[in-house]
């Protein structure tokens, strides 16, 4: 009989809620989970409980991908077309923290050890048998991200919370 993982202390629990009120509530994110285990295997509690959730608009954008919509956004400006609205919102992992805890590489890989490149969307899990089966539209999915990443919430005493965000390795700097 496999003996059953000790649940997470509740202050991180109370922290987890507190970032996903501020998401929610002063960011206009949608769709925010929590999640307590592994999404890359069930049987793996998370060190920490961490959010998922949809912002409202991208938060990262690629080096790469942003020197090709500045050369697309060039081309259309010279042909006269129309703007072109930015890819669509993708969902992000949110890791809640206190400004006094101390994080060390070795605290954000176990994370990033367990969760994968993007949170996946309850809405694309799959349905109980339906007799009306519709093709879903599909996901959004961004070639440009291909480092794990993760936005870290950090709560102050006074309940003010900032974010950052953390990639898993090394990243190319942005252009200015």
């Amino acid at each position: 009989m496999a003996k059953e993982a000790p649940s997470h202390d509740p202050y991180f629990h109370h922290l987890a809620e507190r970032v996903a009120h501020n998401l929610e509530y002063q960011h206009q994110w949608t769709v925010i989970s929590v999640h307590t285990h592994s999404p890359l295997n069930q049987d793996f509690q998370l060190p920490r409980p961490i959010l998922s959730g949809l912002p409202p608009q991208r938060i990262y954008v690629h080096p790469d991908e942003q020197i090709e919509l500045l050369k697309k956004e060039s081309k259309r400006e010279a042909d006269g077309s129309a703007p072109k609205k930015v890819s669509s919102s993708e969902r992000e992992w949110v890791l809640p923290t206190h400004l006094r805890e101390k994080w060390s590489l070795k605290k954000f890989a176990e994370i990033f050890d367990r969760i994968g490149l993007v949170p996946d969307d309850p809405d694309d899990q799959p349905q109980c048998q339906s007799s009306d089966p519709k093709p879903t539209a599909p996901t959004f999915v961004n070639k440009w991200r291909t480092t794990k990443r993760v936005l870290l919430a950090t709560v102050d005493d006074d309940s003010t919370i900032v974010y950052y965000i953390v990639h898993d390795g090394i990243v190319k700097p942005r252009q200015n």
